[in-house]
């Protein structure tokens, strides 16, 4: 389990096929630090399990059900990712319960500047228009984010400049592929009146 809130940006090193997945190697000096084989790390918003670590690089492996639902095989070497640890039962809830299961990809349709913030609107299919509400929680490649606007395909987030710092918005332009993972909270009811 995850909250949503990226603790750092780090850097793919190495993309190898591995039958039908893909092996990847990560460097990130902050979490580097605390991680072990073993743990969950959120990787562009995808849970992953570490199976390797050497001083600041850490490698995780993506299968094929993963790659097919998520932006991840479309990485390369030097490519920017979020990266968040999970968290822990006594930890603060920063942002809101996010899984680490993308739910379908987007794609970034327009990036309006303001003064003091950024306004992305990211398109997505209209099947999956139930599973939002507007000043509702979404989490994009990882990020744990407000929609500010919701129409049948397409929703508004803000970002700040804090954000837009600290996670790779600052790289994505007009086409890019982006993770969307929709609120736990509202699947489950979605579930609930549907199979009642």
């Amino acid at each position: 389990m995850f909250t949503g809130i990226v603790e750092e940006v780090g850097l793919v090193q190495s993309k190898k096929k591995i039958g039908d997945g893909i092996e990847f190697i990560i460097r990130a000096k902050k979490v580097s630090k605390v991680l072990h084989v073993d743990n969950s790390i959120c990787v562009n918003g995808v849970c992953l399990t570490i199976v390797k670590k050497i001083n600041h690089e850490f490698t995780v492996q993506a299968v094929k059900e993963t790659l097919d639902k998520t932006n991840l095989g479309f990485l390369k070497t030097g490519s920017a990712v979020n990266l968040e640890r999970s968290v822990r039962l006594n930890d603060r809830l920063g942002g809101h319960l996010v899984q680490g299961h993308v739910d379908i990809t987007g794609t970034v349709v327009g990036i309006t500047t303001l003064k003091s913030s950024w306004m992305y609107t990211i398109s997505f299919p209209k099947k999956f228009r139930k599973n939002l509400i507007p000043v509702g929680s979404i989490t994009v490649d990882g990020t744990s984010l407000t929609v500010a606007r919701l129409n049948r395909q397409e929703l508004t987030i803000a970002i700040i400049p804090y954000t837009f710092e600290h996670t790779i918005f600052n790289q994505y332009k007009k086409g890019t592929m982006v993770n969307l993972e929709f609120d736990i909270i509202g699947k489950y009811i979605e579930s609930i009146v549907k199979y009642k």
